[in-house]
Order: C-alpha cells, then structure tokens, then sequence
C-alpha cells in the first residue's frame, strides 16, 4: 500500500491567508496586518477604532 504525505502548507494565494479569529479563508482583510475575516472585522472594529463612514 502506497505511502500517504500530509498537504503543503499553502504559501501563496487566497487560501493562505486565514482569519486569525475563526480560521475561515474567506474575504481576509491584510491591511494594517489585521487578518480578520470580514465578519469578525465587522464586529471588533469600534474596539479597535474604526468608525463608519456616512
């Protein structure tokens, strides 16, 4: 029976990036090195002063 090797550890792309705060890989915000998802980034951004503009 064949030898199975774990994946690679991606690198480079849209699923290297994960949400520090959930794991999900969707919609990551980089800037600022946040990291966050969207969603979670919707919810801790009046803590970290982020405020709406309208």
């Amino acid at each position: 029976m064949a030898k199975i090797r774990p994946p690679k550890p991606k690198r480079m792309g849209r699923g290297a990036q994960r949400c520090q705060r959930c794991g999900t890989r969707d919609a990551v915000i980089q800037k600022y090195g946040l990291y966050l998802c969207r969603q979670c980034f919707r919810e801790i951004a009046p803590t970290l002063g982020f405020r709406k503009n309208r």
